[in-house]
């Protein structure tokens, strides 16, 4: 049964089907979804009076107000029936939390839950220790590609000390080392990019709530997902330009070879083989090589698509420029059928609805470059202002926090870089 519920008498559990009357909100998807705590409290800062809920498939209203028992299929399915909408990411702010459950469980074997993170360190104290943590990484995957190419034998377990602290810095505070990794012009982009498939699978896995000694795992993986590189010609590898079709397939080859390697080592997990052979594989069967649809597909290698995909679209090629974080995420859940919709709605959720580096507009007028996530809330970041877009002049630089009581303003949308021709983009963030 469809009724309306005045905002003040919304409990979490409900139902969500549409606003009132004629209401709108750009946090919300059109299609229906069970409403928890943080939606509520966003539809209520938005000025929303009422919304509309479906009886039958969330909590009701008790004659006193209060909320009734929720129907366990209406809990279950709730995270399956929320959309990341293709032209605004933001409402993966507030569309329900997917469970952990809600993904394919992984081996139940180790009980120990990734370590809750601590109280953040400044991004300013992390950013100086990631910087040191990427050219150490870099270093070590650059000698792991050089015993590749000389037919070296390959020890896997080397990575994991540098793993860990990667771990560690993501525990502290992941905006800056997922921020930092971004950072890499085209000649290391082989090195680098393993380093930051690495952080962001550990981000990820952190979000999915895996134990920790997956989350470690899952960092192993992204560390060596690309080593069958190693075993490419480098004229193909490093071509300044788009590949022709044979170079292609060569190219296709590199999942299994990278797989043989770590294979012949001999002390490679399952994790690190299965996301080196199988993190070209797409969710509905058109990825390569083994063309897996669905759940034929592991989590640890889903995770692993989504990390490749972000870091090679955000980074800057010979023959393509990067694209911005945030325009990255809108591409990405645009491209319906290549990813773990639910995974992907929980990689948005670990690195940001504004990634650090972002360029948004504030309903002020003023442009800001995106700082750190709020702690609150992925919608408030805390930004850095510098430009009026309206009169088009630089302001004095001042740092805003938007989820502060009397901040005053709000994101409301997007903005390109390029456009606004605002090149080095990153000296106004990395300037904390």
């Amino acid at each position: 049964m469809i009724k309306p519920v005045p905002i003040a008498r919304a409990r979490p559990g409900m139902w969500f089907h549409r606003l009132g009357g004629s209401g709108f909100h750009h946090a919300f998807v059109k299609r229906g979804f069970l409403l928890d705590a943080r939606d509520i409290e966003v539809l209520a800062e938005g000025g929303v009076d009422e919304l509309l809920i479906d009886t039958e498939k969330g909590l009701d209203l008790d004659d006193d107000g209060a909320a009734g028992p929720a129907t366990g299929a209406a809990v279950a399915d709730a995270a399956a029936s929320v959309d990341v909408p293709m032209e605004a990411v933001q409402a993966a702010a507030a569309s329900t939390e997917a469970p952990a459950a809600e993904v394919p469980a992984a081996p139940a074997a180790a009980p120990t839950p990734a370590a809750p993170l601590a109280p953040r360190d400044s991004m300013d104290q992390e950013l100086h220790r990631a910087r040191r943590i990427c050219q150490d990484s870099k270093a070590q995957v650059i000698a792991l590609f050089n015993d590749a190419r000389l037919g070296k034998a390959i020890q896997p377990e080397a990575v994991m000390p540098m793993v860990e602290e990667i771990n560690d810095s993501v525990s502290r505070h992941p905006d800056a080392l997922l921020s930092v990794v971004r950072l890499k012009n085209h000649d290391e982009y082989t090195y680098m990019h393993s380093v930051a498939v690495c952080a962001l699978m550990v981000a990820l896995a952190r979000r999915l709530g895996l134990p920790e000694d997956q989350v470690r795992d899952a960092g192993a993986a992204g560390m060596l997902h690309d080593l069958g590189k190693a075993a490419m010609p480098l004229t193909v590898l490093n071509k300044p330009g788009a590949l022709s079709d044979d170079e292609f397939k060569i190219m296709k080859a590199h999942p299994v070879r990278g797989h043989d390697m770590l294979k012949q080592s001999g002390t490679a997990s399952e994790a690190v083989l299965d996301v080196a052979l199988h993190h070209h594989e797409k969710f509905d069967g058109s990825g390569y090589p083994h063309n897996l649809k669905g759940d034929a597909i592991s989590l640890m290698a889903r995770m692993g698509a989504v990390c490749d995909v972000y870091d090679a679209i955000t980074s800057n090629r010979p023959y393509k420029k990067a694209w911005g974080p945030a325009e990255s995420l809108q591409r990405m859940v645009s491209w319906k059928g290549h990813f773990d919709e639910l995974v992907l709605k929980a990689f948005v959720r670990s690195i940001g609805i504004y990634p650090v580096g972002a360029l948004v507009r504030l309903e002020s007028d003023r442009l800001a470059v995106v700082l750190e996530q709020g702690e609150a809330s992925l919608l408030a970041p805390k930004v850095r202002i510098f430009f009026n877009a309206r009169k088009r002049e630089p302001v004095f630089i001042k740092d805003l926090d938007l989820a502060a009581p009397d901040c005053g303003d709000r994101i409301v949308g997007l903005e390109s870089a390029e456009k606004w021709n605002f090149p080095n983009m990153e000296k106004l963030w990395l300037a904390q």
